[in-house]
């Protein structure tokens, strides 16, 4: 499937444009019945040497409007938030992000827990992040794109709310064309990247250094 141009797609896509009000919200609910949905990759991390009895939650991811939607987020130019017409993601960008944050820690085998609530009234760490990019930029043509992600991440004690480390996480990938499954797989790219080094720096926060590959 490709992608329209960018004088097309402002025209095609001009139902989908980001909106205020609940018209927006109804456009992507009514519209998303018929989209193909695409799903991203956890990141293939070694296994720790030994597994810390410590249990991390993860929040859900904070962000913008514009991007608290299943929809994949095309800007021809830095002032417009268009979606890829015929696609959308699997779950809602701040849910996916979640999910693959929970797959990248738990699959290291590092922690005894880890998951979306602490157990019982508290835990022992909690990640909180907060999703700035995650959309192709157009290049001037329209014939290709760059993938650009940007997360803040935190780490937080939760005995006593005390931020124990803070740092942004961001990751580009090329995409020769403006196929969507080319764009898919530049996304999984640069998701693959950015979760690879989130996950490495959190499991250090807490005390646990992975194997290098």
């Amino acid at each position: 499937m490709i992608l329209m141009t960018r004088r097309s797609m402002m025209t095609g896509l001009l139902g989908v444009t980001v909106l205020p009000g609940c018209a927006a919200l109804s456009a992507f609910g009514e519209a998303t019945a018929v989209l193909d949905a695409y799903d991203l990759r956890a990141p293939d991390l070694p296994q720790a040497g030994r597994t810390l009895g410590r249990a991390l939650s993860i929040e859900p991811p904070t962000t913008s409007g514009a991007l608290d939607t299943d929809r994949i987020m095309i800007r021809p130019s830095p002032v417009q938030a268009l979606y890829l017409p015929g696609a959308r993601w699997s779950e809602d960008t701040p849910a996916l992000l979640q999910t693959l944050m929970l797959r990248g820690f738990d699959d290291t085998g590092a922690l005894t827990y880890v998951g979306r609530r602490p157990i019982g009234a508290t835990g022992d760490v909690a990640l909180l992040t907060e999703i700035t990019d995650f959309q192709a930029e157009l290049d001037a043509d329209g014939s290709s794109a760059l993938i650009r992600l940007r997360v803040v991440a935190r780490m937080i004690r939760e005995s006593d709310a005390q931020v124990l480390a803070r740092r942004t996480f961001t990751a580009l990938a090329p995409s020769a064309s403006t196929d969507t499954l080319e764009i898919v797989q530049a996304f999984n790219m640069a998701s693959d990247q950015l979760l690879t080094d989130l996950v490495r720096w959190g499991l250090g926060v807490i005390g646990v250094q992975l194997p290098a590959v």
